[in-house]
């Protein structure tokens, strides 16, 4: 007894060192756990396998036979049921031994059966925080009769099929997380927010930030005559040539609302001098911009694009769920910024009074007016943007 110990344990540790590889491979580490199963049993295979939509597909596998591979992977799906001891383990959420499978009047999996040419099956759910993510199921040619230990014994490696599972789920979330985010933010920003660290790092604070918000002029007009699918097109392409200018200029895409964009500058990536920055920004937005306007009238298309731009302190942070992160700002310097892009003509970049001061020497502006604006219970004086200078009077 004391040696079957000592190999159990030694099997287990090869499955776990295993996955602590930086990138698992979960084909590999869940065929270390069935090979180790198959040994230590004395059966003839062993396979995990995972539910979908229609049924289990095979994640991993031991000692099969070639017939038995190919049956599996020409009819790639076992139905979920009684037909089969990994359709009851997935029903019974406990371990299913079926002592001779051609003596079962519920069992149901001729093809399979004469593919591998076995007699006895045992499957054991593999359950995460109680909910199925896999059966783990193991077979004898001779039929063999029922033994706790060697249940508890698949049980085990069972286990560690869970954790492995587990792993490379939480592994892929946080790679899409991370292409997800990149597309908002700077990679290294994105990889933040997708970590442990960022709970710390990221958590809701309060800092100065420069917001910018654009959207387009004439698109309820575009929506009404153009087909959905130039519609989408020019989205595709408008916010793409705008995110990756915000991009460029270290600022954090917030979100896109239809054919409006919100970003901001200065948080998480600090940015020096974030509002010059951002006025350079919207500068470089605006006159691609007019590249892309250009091409699209020649398709009838008559787009403009408008730009509001403030200053001011927000609540910054981490929003979002396990998969679905990301980054956004709370406060009256965001709804500003929208504001203010609502007064702005096609080709305009509009600021508040704050923008303006804190670039007296070197912005160089239009005075608007005063305006009433939704939301700001005193008037708020606007600018229009007419370009920036290295230094020189407003």
């Amino acid at each position: 007894m004391p040696s079957d110990i000592a190999a159990e344990l030694e099997a287990v540790r090869d499955v776990l060192r295993a996955m602590s590889r930086s990138q698992p491979d979960l084909d590999a580490v869940l065929g270390s756990a069935c090979e180790h199963a198959v040994k230590l049993c004395g059966a003839e295979f062993g396979f995990v396998f995972v539910p979908d939509e229609t049924g289990f597909r095979m994640a991993g596998s031991y000692g099969a036979s070639a017939q038995m591979l190919t049956y599996l992977r020409e009819q790639p799906r076992l139905p979920a049921g009684r037909r089969s001891s990994t359709g009851r383990a997935a029903l019974s959420g406990r371990a299913e031994w079926i002592e001779d499978v051609l003596a079962d009047s519920e069992w149901a999996m001729g093809g399979v059966q004469q593919a591998g040419d076995y007699r006895t099956s045992l499957s054991v759910p593999i359950l995460k925080e109680g909910r199925l993510i896999g059966v783990f199921t193991v077979g004898w040619k001779e039929v063999t009769r029922f033994s706790q230990r060697l249940v508890e014994l698949v049980e085990t490696f069972a286990d560690q099929a869970a954790i492995a599972i587990d792993s490379v789920r939480l592994l892929a979330t946080i790679q899409r997380q991370r292409e997800e985010m990149a597309r908002f933010l700077p990679s290294t920003v994105a990889e933040l927010i997708a970590s442990e660290e960022g709970d710390q790092r990221l958590a809701a604070h309060r800092t100065e930030i420069t917001a910018v918000y654009c959207d387009l002029r004439g698109f309820t007009a575009f929506t009404e005559t153009a087909e959905p699918e130039e519609v989408l097109e020019v989205l595709r392409e408008y916010q793409g040539e705008m995110g990756q200018i915000v991009l460029t200029h270290g600022g954090t895409l917030e979100h896109y609302a239809g054919d409006g964009i919100f970003a901001f500058l200065n948080d998480p990536q600090p940015v020096s001098e974030h509002t010059a920055e951002a006025i350079k920004m919207s500068l470089e937005m605006r006159d691609q911009f007019a590249q892309l306007a250009s091409r699209w009238r020649q398709s009838g298309f008559d787009l403009g694009l408008g730009i509001g731009l403030s200053v001011g302190f927000a609540t910054v942070g981490r929003v979002g769920f396990e998969g679905y992160y990301g980054y956004a700002a709370v406060g009256s310097v965001m709804n500003l910024a929208a504001r203010l892009c609502a007064l702005a003509r096609p080709g305009q970049i509009v600021v508040s009074q704050r923008v303006v001061a804190k670039l007296q020497d070197s912005l160089i502006a239009e005075p608007l007016g005063t305006f009433e604006l939704k939301g700001f219970s005193r008037p708020i004086d606007a600018y229009a943007v007419t370009a920036l200078e290295s230094s020189g009077p407003r």
